[in-house]
C-alpha cells in the first residue's frame, strides 16, 4: 500500500469531519493524486491480467477532493459557472511545449477536466466531455459531444462516437466504472452505464443502450447474459419477445456477428487525423 493509498484510506474514515482547507497534508496529498491521475501514473480501473482491478482508494480521493476544496465562481464574457477550484480545465493556461509534450489533440469548446487522462495520439473533439478520474486511452477519439464520465474508462485505438456516453461512477466506493477495451467502437448516440465492460475489438452499432441489467443476447447461439458484450462482438439493438400474448417486449441488444474485415472498413480510426 502505498503513503497515498494509506492517507486516503485514513481520511475515508473521518470523511464526515472534514471541511474546506481543514488539513493541510490531506489536501497536498489529493493534489498529488490528482497529478498522477492526469499523468496516468494510476487509475480507478487497472488491467490485472484479464480482469480489472478497482482502486477504491482513488474513488475516495476524488470524493473527499470535493470536501477539503471551496468553490468558486468562474466567469467568462456571457456565462459564469460556480465550481470546485481543484477542478479547472486540464489544460488551462497550457503552452505549445506542454501540448507537444501531452501528445494529444483538443479541438476548441471541448472540456477535459483535471484530474483526467489523455493518451498520445488522441483527439478530443468540440463540445465533448472528460471528468475527472476519466480515461482516454492513446490513439482514441472523443467525438462531438461524446461524454467520458468520473472513473469510465476508453481504451486505447477506440471511436467514441458522436453524443455517445460512458457512465461514470464514484460511489458506491467499490463500483466497478464502465469500461471499453482496446480496438472497440462505440456508436453515435449509445450510452454504456453501471458498470458494463465492452471487451477487445467490439462494435457497439448507434443508439445502443447498455446498462447492467441490459439483457445481451446471441442471436445464433440464444444465450442470454448481460453486464459484458464478448470481444469482437458486433451489436445492436433488439427487443425481446413477451411470453405472454399480447405483452410488451423487452428492450435488449443483439450480437448478430463477430467483426470482420466489412466490419472494420466502415469503423476504422483515420491515421490522418492524428498525425
Amino acid at each position: 500500500m502505498s503513503d497515498l493509498e494509506k492517507i486516503i484510506n485514513e481520511a475515508w474514515e473521518i470523511k464526515d469531519k472534514i471541511k474546506p482547507d481543514s488539513d493541510k497534508n490531506l489536501n497536498d496529498v489529493i493534489t498529488e493524486m490528482i497529478a498522477s491521475l492526469n499523468e496516468g501514473k494510476i487509475s480507478i480501473a487497472e488491467p490485472q491480467g484479464n480482469d480489472w482491478k478497482i482502486n477504491e482508494w482513488i474513488q475516495k480521493g476524488i470524493l473527499l477532493s470535493f470536501r477539503i476544496n471551496k468553490r468558486k465562481i468562474i466567469g467568462g464574457p456571457y456565462n459564469a459557472w460556480n465550481d470546485f477550484e481543484h477542478l479547472p480545465g486540464k489544460t488551462a493556461g497550457w503552452t505549445e511545449k506542454e501540448f507537444e509534450t501531452a501528445g494529444f489533440r483538443a479541438v476548441p469548446n471541448c472540456v477535459i477536466r483535471n484530474g483526467s487522462f489523455i493518451g498520445k495520439g488522441a483527439v478530443i473533439m468540440p463540445n465533448s466531455f472528460i471528468n475527472i478520474g476519466g480515461y482516454c486511452g492513446e490513439r482514441s477519439m472523443v467525438d462531438t459531444s461524446a461524454r467520458i464520465g468520473s472513473a469510465a474508462r476508453l481504451g486505447a485505438d477506440c471511436h467514441l462516437s458522436a453524443a455517445a456516453g460512458l457512465g461514470g461512477i464514484l460511489e458506491p466506493v467499490g463500483s466497478r466504472p464502465t469500461i471499453i477495451e482496446d480496438g472497440s467502437f462505440i456508436g453515435a448516440l449509445s450510452e454504456i452505464v453501471e458498470g458494463v465492460i465492452v471487451r477487445k475489438g467490439s462494435v457497439v452499432s448507434m443508439g445502443c443502450y447498455i446498462g447492467k441489467s441490459t439483457k445481451i443476447i446471441n442471436r445464433e447461439t440464444g444465450e442470454i447474459t448481460s453486464g459484458e458484450v464478448p470481444a469482437g462482438s458486433v451489436v445492436v439493438p433488439g427487443s425481446l419477445p413477451s411470453k405472454k400474448l399480447g405483452g410488451p417486449n423487452l428492450y435488449c441488444v443483439v450480437i448478430i456477428k463477430t467483426v470482420d474485415e466489412k466490419t472494420r472498413s466502415k469503423t476504422s480510426l483515420n491515421d490522418l487525423l492524428r498525425d
